[in-house]
């Protein structure tokens, strides 16, 4: 029976990023998919989910974080206007 690639604890892992900061765990055996990049490893497969777990800490897609800034500063703007008249 082939065991699962992400789950094998000794295998080596790679942490890959993509364009909305999103984290994935990728064995190092399997080529990393394009718009996605190696910002961690080669390493076990725990140290990776560390440092995962260190460092993805805003699980929100990066393009959903800049629509709620926009929005947060339009509505500052809104209420500064409206505070002026």
């Amino acid at each position: 029976m082939a065991t699962n690639p992400f789950e094998d604890e000794n295998a080596k892992y790679f942490v890959l990023i993509n364009d909305e900061g999103q984290h994935s765990l990728w064995p190092i055996s399997t080529d990393v998919p394009d718009g996605w990049t190696v910002i961690f490893g080669e390493d076990g497969r725990q140290e990776c989910l560390d440092f995962i777990e260190k460092n993805w800490t805003d699980m929100r897609p990066n393009s959903l974080i800049r629509q709620m800034e926009a929005d947060a500063a339009a509505r500052q703007n809104g209420e500064s206007r409206s505070a002026v008249r």
